[in-house]
């Protein structure tokens, strides 16, 4: 079933007008997991200015739609601000709760990392609130490596989680 639905899955960008289901997806996340760090819901509104600013940068925010609903998304942004980091991204994926386990964030990885290499950047990173195996799994199938962990770095749920850095080369 799951490889009839992955046939079914497009690829595209992003444009403002999927916030408002992004925004669904992405704040079940927020709600109900520690994978975010984020702790209040996000309004449509505010994730339609996140797409136009992504992609106002010049960084890739693609969608996968099956059989025309939106089913999770990924995206890549500017790993910091300083200018010596400007051929470095930082990427990430969410997928709706529904839809995981279909191969629908390899897919969507698929899209995003040949456009970050067609942008001419050098790394891209990873960054995962552990613990995530589905997440630590896409970004390794991929070929990224771990780096780094921070220890008890973010504090949500009532209790502390660690981070994991995962680099690939581009």
């Amino acid at each position: 079933m799951s490889t009839d639905l992955n046939r079914q899955v497009e690829i595209r960008p992003a444009v403002p007008a999927d916030a408002e289901v992004l925004s669904r997806i992405y704040n079940h996340y927020v709600s109900h997991t520690h994978v975010t760090f984020e702790e209040d819901p996000v309004t449509p509104g505010e994730l339609a200015r996140r797409i136009e600013g992504v992609v106002d940068a010049g960084f890739p925010w693609v969608v996968a739609e099956c059989i025309g609903k939106l089913v999770g998304y990924a995206y890549a942004c500017p790993w910091r601000p300083r200018k010596a980091y400007r051929f470095s991204a930082e990427a990430t994926v969410y997928i709706d709760p529904a839809f995981t386990g279909r191969g629908t964030g390899s897919q969507l990885y698929s899209a995003l990392l040949p456009a970050l290499r067609t942008r001419g950047l050098h790394g891209v990173v990873g960054v995962i609130a552990l613990p995530n195996d589905a997440s630590v799994r896409l970004h390794e199938r991929f070929g990224f490596k771990k780096v780094a962990h921070l220890e008890e770095i973010g504090f949500k749920f009532g209790r502390w989680i660690d981070v994991g850095y995962w680099e690939l080369k581009l």
